[in-house]
């Protein structure tokens, strides 16, 4: 147990069971369950969104909490903070839902309107209000955190606030900020005019401020005002202060901050991903028991109609179909893949032009490649378990999961060497026999295609194969050192004050 327990409050905008668009909604639950498990009080702020089920969640009123006043330009706006906790857990972590009607229950989307796909235009409004309503649970609780856990650009004027508005205010001066960024690419990009609603001062009204090509960005705003800056892989946090892909128009600012970046992996929830306890598979397994995935193979194959042969390798895809995703090296490939003796499932959805195609390629090759263009909770875990190599070409993954689901399930990883995947995946090396996965490093379909054929000749030795899957299986995700490097974290920021 650490000595020091630390109060964390942390903010974002999503958390599971409750609302969901990626992997921070993951990681917001996980990470404060087990921080709470390690000994420390940790507590979440995220708005209360439409979607968000008040009876099923046992969502209440706080007294002390209700009709809150702040201004957003010339706006006032009244909010509340409702209060529930994280379900099904054994130690409770408390979570403060902020409930506004117009900004957030009016609407079950979370970031953009469904109709249209397109943002919603006063989203500068609604995380201006997120960020003003941490100030003010503070100060009604009377609750003083050591820290403020921010996350993504939708809590990056927090920092800035407190480094401004508040840097007087007595109950303030105490704590910190860390903020985490879980993926650079969505940045909260407004007109310049949306600067007068926060309420900030003027100084921070100009490129040396939070204004960054023009416009208002609160993802500059976090990453200049915050004491710490982490990122979600120790590869990622590299890549965006050396290369301009990476950096997506933040390099220089993140470089000036280099001393004050650091990478620390996500976990996974192992109680979720665990072959051996996986509720969705027809059959699990573990290290010991590996002839027991074969079951898997055989249902994922019947599953898509294919033959089932257990010397044809099957191949994995779960992804988001964006060119971000490597998608767009998979399409210039698929020929070629299709001449291999191989079985390909992906599951996904995304981009329209790869719904048409993969769509399209699934009539074509209906005894080798089967899609399922939509979310499927449970063909996750079946494709997970019963694939036996699992496709990640991404152009940039600032952590990714899905490589270390396959890792944990023995279905061995081919990625491209970047970010979180780098961390996680070793390339296997033929005169060794050591490495965990496949790997290529250049962003480019035929070397893509080179190491999945690569794979596929080591493939034919189920002996060396069978020894790339325990390497894998015996890796150790768990959110339990990765919290561990938080409370590490936490404690550099703390005693450096």
């Amino acid at each position: 147990m650490p000595s020091k327990k630390y109060k964390i409050l942390f903010v974002t905008s999503e958390v599971v069971p409750f609302v969901k668009t990626g992997g921070l909604a993951d990681v917001s639950a996980a990470l404060p369950q087990t921080l709470a498990e390690l000994g420390h009080e940790v507590r979440i702020v995220v708005p209360k969104y439409g979607a968000i089920d008040d009876r099923k969640f046992k969502i209440h009123e706080v007294v002390r909490l209700k009709d809150l006043q702040v201004k957003i330009g010339d706006k006032d706006v009244v909010f509340s903070l409702k209060s529930s906790f994280l379900p099904g857990q054994r130690i409770r972590v408390q979570i403060y839902f902020l409930d506004n009607e117009e900004y957030f229950g009016s609407r079950n989307s979370l970031y953009a309107d469904p109709m249209t796909g397109k943002d919603y235009k006063d989203n500068d409004e609604r995380f201006i209000l997120l960020n003003q309503a941490v100030f003010q649970l503070i100060q009604k609780l009377g609750w003083i955190p050591d820290l403020i856990h921010c996350n993504d650009w939708q809590c990056g004027l927090i920092p800035a606030y407190l480094k401004t508005v508040y840097k007087d205010e007595e109950q303030f001066s105490k704590f910190k900020t860390l903020f985490t960024i879980h993926n650079l690419e969505y940045q909260g990009v407004f007109p310049a005019s949306s600067f007068k609603k926060t309420g900030l001062p003027e100084e921070l009204n100009s490129p040396k401020g939070i204004i960054h090509q023009g416009k208002l960005n609160f993802m500059k705003s976090g990453l200049l005002y915050s004491d710490v800056i982490n990122t979600v892989s120790e590869t990622y946090a590299q890549e965006i202060t050396k290369d301009d892909i990476f950096g997506a128009g933040l390099k220089s600012v993140l470089a000036k901050r280099k001393n004050d970046l650091f990478g620390i992996r996500n976990g996974i929830d192992i109680k979720v991903w665990n072959p051996e306890k996986d509720k969705h598979l027809p059959k699990k397994y573990n290290i010991k028991t590996l002839e027991n995935k074969k079951e898997n193979k055989k249902a994922l194959t019947e599953r898509f109609g294919f033959q089932y042969d257990e010397n044809i390798p099957v191949l994995g895809i779960i992804s988001r179909l964006y060119d971000s995703k490597g998608m767009d090296l998979i399409q210039k490939i698929f020929p070629d893949l299709m001449k291999l003796n191989i079985q390909l499932i992906l599951l996904g959805t995304g981009d329209k032009k790869y719904h048409t195609f993969f769509d399209k390629m699934a009539h074509k090759y209906k005894d080798k490649f089967a899609c399922y263009l939509g979310f499927n909770d449970e063909l996750a875990h079946l494709i997970e378990a019963g694939a036996d190599m699992f496709l990640m070409p991404s152009k940039y993954e600032p952590c990714g999961l899905n490589q270390m689901y396959s890792l944990r399930y023995g279905t061995v990883p081919i990625v491209r060497e970047t970010g979180g995947l780098a961390d996680t995946v070793e390339r296997f090396n033929e005169k060794t026999e050591e490495g965990n996965g496949f790997m290529f490093k250049k962003y480019d379909a035929q070397e893509f295609l080179k190491e999945i054929k690569r794979a596929l000749k080591v493939y034919e030795d189920k002996k060396v194969w069978t020894k790339i899957m325990k390497a894998g299986m015996k890796s150790d995700f768990s959110w339990n050192s990765s919290a561990k490097k938080y409370i590490d974290l936490y404690k550099t920021i703390l005693s450096n004050s």
